[in-house]
């Protein structure tokens, strides 16, 4: 009978190959299934209370681990595994669309048509955008790059690797939960803490192997692992973020670029730090990145499989037949 880890380490790759060979499916999308059901609890849920966030994290995120503590056991042969796993990762990820999205900014700003630019980035990022310039549209859309690929790609990894379907499910809903209500705002200040808490903890691990994925990657964009690790070192405890300034410090050091700064988000004003040391991106660094997110992404998916085969040793539980 075949290892276990051996058979989550290959559908680890399966599901990262499918990602990256076709993106996100267009309709019937399973996390969107999950975030209408996650509105849906919530106007029963909610209440201007930790507690009720609390609550709101344990019924959802238990709900969806159940789901892959289901889907795991039922999957008993090692090919049923296998296919279940690559489904899986198929579904949580996201690396191939968000290149998509950035690929497309580029486009805009490349044809001089920063309306389009604006619109297209709002898809990407949740600040203000209609009044953000080119150099600011480019900015917008690299910082959402870099922390997309910890968020999208190298996080889900890790916890597939860690703990099989259940991780990676489970990831996905916090990651999803934090998106829709981890907010510092007054509907959201206290029912969203969980959210936003959790979501914390989880990334912590994947965000800083993302960061130095940036670093061993630096090379592949032109750029000095040692301006990587200088930002990441100097730069990313001025973001307000403990997981997004390192993976976002490790891009822009990897790329020679600055981005971070001021931000506006429904018209108050936030500053998350210089990050970098070089000039403000181009459309061309935006081209770059997704070449950096891409080898960052790479990476992960080889150490994941490489962590799954160390964590998961046993072996399946024999299929009994009956005679």
């Amino acid at each position: 009978m075949a290892r276990t880890g051996v058979l989550t380490a290959a559908g680890l790759m399966l599901g990262w190959l499918a990602d990256q060979a076709f993106g996100d499916p267009q309709r019937g999308h399973p996390v969107a299934g999950f975030g209408r059901v996650a509105t849906a609890y919530e106007r029963v849920s909610y209440a201007d209370r930790r507690t009720n966030g609390v609550l709101n994290e344990v019924v959802l995120v238990g709900a969806v681990t159940g789901l892959g503590v289901a889907l795991s056991s039922g999957a008993r042969r090692p090919f049923a595994r296998v296919c279940m796993t690559a489904l899986a990762t198929w579904t949580v990820l996201g690396g191939r669309s968000l290149a998509r999205e950035a690929e497309a900014v580029a486009a805009h700003l490349a044809a001089d048509d920063l309306p389009a630019a604006r619109e297209q980035v709002s898809h990407l990022v949740s600040r203000d955008t209609q009044a953000l310039d080119a150099d600011g549209v480019a900015r917008a859309a690299l910082e959402s790059v870099a922390e997309n690929t910890s968020d999208a790609v190298v996080a889900p990894l890790f916890w597939g690797a860690v703990a099989g379907i259940p991780g990676l499910l489970a990831y996905r809903a916090i990651n999803t939960l934090d998106a829709m209500v981890g907010y510092r705002n007054d509907r959201y200040g206290n029912f969203g803490w969980a959210a936003a808490k959790l979501d914390d903890l989880a990334n912590w691990l994947p965000a800083r192997l993302a960061g130095a994925l940036a670093v061993v990657a630096a090379p592949v964009v032109g750029g000095e692992p040692s301006q990587a690790v200088r930002a990441i070192v100097e730069q990313s405890g001025a973001h307000p973020s403990p997981n997004g300034g390192v993976v976002e410090a490790g891009f822009a050091g990897a790329l020679g670029v600055r981005i971070g700064g001021r931000n506006s988000y429904d018209g108050v004003v936030e500053d998350r730090g210089e990050l970098g040391y070089g000039s403000a991106p181009t459309p061309s660094d935006l081209v770059r990145a997704n070449r950096l997110a891409l080898a960052v992404s790479a990476g992960s998916v080889l150490v994941s499989a490489g962590l799954a085969a160390l964590v998961h040793r046993g072996r399946l539980p024999q299929v009994r037949r009956h005679r």
